[in-house]
Formats: C-alpha cells, sequence, structure tokens
C-alpha cells in the first residue's frame, strides 16, 4: 500500500458520501475535498447554522460544490434514527464516513444516559452505520461497492474496554473513557467487516485514524490555547488529518478491514498509509462480545450474524 494524500485522491463525480461532522476540523477538511473532486457530499451536523456556515466557506473557491445538510446528533438516538431515514432518500451513498467525534469532556451523558465519549464515538456510529447499511448495501450491489469508515485515534492504544464501567458509575477519568471509546471504534470496524464479508456483501469496513491534528475536538483539552499552534506547527493541521478518511473512503487499493492512519511522528503526522492496532483491537472474541453489548444497548441490531 502506497501512502496517500491530499493530491492522491481522484475524480469522484458521481458518487455520495455522508461525512458527520462536517461542519469543522477534519470534517469539514473531508468534506471540502470530496466536494472539490466532484462528488455529492451531505454533511450530518448538529447545528444547521454551523453547517450552512461552512458550505459557506466552501463554496467560494468551488461554486459548483454539491453540499446537502443532513441533522444528526450522535448523542441522541432518536436524532441517529431520523438521519438514517433520512439519508435514505439519496439514491446512493457510496461511503458513510463516521468522523464525528468528542474527545476528554468531564463526566457527562448522552440524552438517552449513556457516558458521553462510549454513547457518542461509538454508541452513536454503531447505530448510525447499522441503520444506513440498506443503502449501502444497495449501492455496492448497483455499482460495486460502498464502505464504512471508522475513525479511531493513537490512543486506542492504551484502551481498554470496561463492560463493568461502561457508564462511568464507579469512577471516570477523562482520557482513559476517551482511550476506551477509540478502541471500540477499531473493535466495531474489524466486526463489521467480518460480518459483511461473511454474508458476502461487498460493503467494506476500513478503519482510519487523523494522527494529532488540529480540530474542535481538542476543545476540553487543559491548555488548548498552547496546544492548538504547537500542533499546527510540528503535527498534522485540520487539512494533513483528513487524509486517512480521504484514503479510507477512496483509495481502490485497500481491503475492508484495512486500518490506515499518518505515518510519520509516532503516527502523529504525515500522509497516510497502514496503522499499527494494538493487541487489545485485534481481539475478535473481545469485538464479539462489544457488538452484543452494543446491540442490548442501542435498540440497534445490523442484522448481521457472527462470521
Amino acid at each position: 500500500m502506497n501512502e496517500f494524500t491530499g493530491d492522491d485522491l481522484t475524480d469522484q463525480s458521481g458518487k455520495c458520501y455522508v461525512v458527520t461532522g462536517a461542519n469543522a476540523g477534519i470534517g469539514f477538511a473531508i468534506a471540502q475535498a470530496l466536494a472539490g473532486k466532484g462528488a455529492r457530499v451531505v454533511m450530518a451536523c448538529r447545528s444547521e447554522e454551523r453547517a450552512r456556515a461552512a458550505m459557506d466557506r466552501m463554496r467560494p473557491g468551488d461554486p459548483a460544490a454539491d453540499l446537502a445538510f443532513l441533522p444528526l446528533d450522535q448523542a441522541d438516538l432518536a436524532s441517529v434514527r431520523k438521519a438514517a431515514a433520512l439519508a435514505a432518500a439519496e439514491p446512493r451513498i457510496d461511503a458513510l464516513i463516521n468522523n464525528a467525534g468528542v474527545m476528554v469532556p468531564p463526566l457527562s451523558f448522552t440524552k438517552d444516559g449513556f457516558e458521553m465519549q462510549f454513547g457518542v464515538n461509538h454508541l452513536g456510529t454503531f447505530a448510525l452505520t447499522a441503520l444506513m447499511l440498506p443503502l449501502l448495501e444497495k449501492t455496492a450491489a448497483d455499482h460495486g461497492e460502498a464502505r464504512v469508515v471508522v475513525t479511531a485515534s493513537i490512543a486506542h492504544k492504551k484502551g481498554r474496554i470496561d463492560f463493568d464501567n461502561l457508564d462511568g458509575s464507579r469512577g471516570y477519568a477523562r482520557m482513559p473513557f476517551y482511550q476506551q471509546s477509540k478502541l471500540a471504534n477499531l473493535l466495531f470496524a474489524a466486526e463489521l467487516d467480518r460480518r459483511l464479508r461473511a454474508q458476502g456483501s461487498r460493503v467494506k469496513a476500513v478503519a482510519c485514524h487523523p494522527g494529532v491534528a488540529q480540530s474542535e475536538l481538542t476543545r476540553h483539552i487543559p491548555l488548548r490555547r498552547f496546544f492548538t499552534p504547537l500542533a499546527g506547527l510540528v503535527l498534522n493541521t485540520s487539512r494533513q488529518g483528513a487524509w486517512p478518511a480521504l484514503q479510507a473512503a477512496c483509495d481502490p487499493a485497500l481491503q475492508g478491514g484495512e486500518y490506515v492512519g499518518s505515518r510519520g511522528l509516532f503516527e502523529a503526522r504525515g500522509p497516510s498509509g497502514p496503522a499499527w492496532r494494538s493487541a487489545a483491537a485485534r481481539d475478535p472474541e473481545l469485538a464479539r462480545r462489544l457488538w452484543d453489548v452494543s446491540v442490548q444497548m442501542t435498540g440497534v441490531d445490523p442484522g448481521l450474524p457472527p462470521a
């Protein structure tokens, strides 16, 4: 697999991508790059005002950009269900790019009572993906392929899934719960791809991580005002942080189940390519258990039997 940058993104005319959290940071950069290559981009965001403002920022450089707004709040399963139903009106969706997430907030909860990081980063992603699978399957049947992109993080390397404390009631620490949610992302992507392949599906699940990049995701980090300029100088910009997601969604050389991310400086910056995952992230038994727990917690079943 070759290293991938924005220069490797080919023409995407005729294709449609749903990008969650597309109004700012890496999500904005992903959407802008895809629209600039001719794709229709459905921007799935909490705020219509911010999404429309993001579209306005894109259009001066690309007046013909095909952009649409999809209301989505991953901290609310009712909103996730509604978003999936609205997205089903699209004639095709070539990839669902799960980019939205939260990072190290104080202990807080989604509208359904889940700890915020696990609820938004993993359970929201799990439910949205499951509900959008029928349209992705139709696109794959009609056009040969469709993809699910799940955004993980190098933070997953220290993650562990504490099934006895997913709600934080037995203690909460910001970073370990973030690491847990990112490990869950990788486990979900791997398990989803295994189950899809076992069914003979042409939908691929691919995981990615953005390295360490400038993003609104860091808004809860202490001393953020010092961290963000540092990231801009020595780590990834949002545009560079978008390269792995673009590769995961568009690189024809990728197979399902692969994991890509920034390759330089301990996987923190640079072009995208094969990424390293921890032993826990490669544990199929852990992934199956997480899948079952996720179905139980969300009430959303992708309908894919174990591989």
